[in-house]
């Protein structure tokens, strides 16, 4: 098991204005998934996958939140445009990125640019890091996720 516990990090969110308490979702399985940005073809893919299973997380006892350094603005037209059902978190100053050590540098039209390698972080009731994905591929990905938290 993992020595890893859930950040003790409250983030402004989607709902303004509303911040999250990371540490408040304690008893609940948290799922975390880092995209990059918003509005871009994958990051909308993934969101809309989450989206589409939104309903089995809840029923496994989940909870799910999208993280990215985007502006609480730019998550609530992306939320609103696609309906997502669950809250984007703004780490607009990177805390939970580097708590969670998943900003890289990337080559971006053969320049390098630090940005957010798309990871997802699944949280158990008692707060221990139970599973990551690092340099995660959008295709089936959330349906792995929800296939791991149904077995917890």
């Amino acid at each position: 098991m993992s020595s890893v516990r859930v950040p003790d990090l409250t983030l402004p969110a989607t709902g303004f204005p509303q911040e999250i308490s990371l540490a408040a979702q304690a008893g609940k399985k948290l799922v975390l998934y880092f995209y990059p940005k918003d509005n871009t073809p994958g990051c909308t893919t993934e969101g809309i996958d989450f989206a589409r299973l939104h309903d089995a997380f809840v029923a496994a006892g989940a909870v799910v939140f999208g993280v990215s350094r985007d502006s609480v603005k730019s998550h609530d037209g992306f939320k609103c445009r696609h309906a997502f059902p669950f809250e984007l978190l703004s780490d607009a100053d990177e805390a939970l990125c580097q708590a969670l050590d998943v900003i890289r540098l990337k080559n971006l039209y053969g320049k390098q640019v630090r940005g957010i390698e798309r990871s997802t972080f699944v949280f158990d009731a008692a707060g221990r890091l139970v599973r990551e994905w690092r340099g995660v591929k959008v295709p089936g990905h959330a349906q792995d996720v929800l296939d791991f938290v149904k077995g917890l």
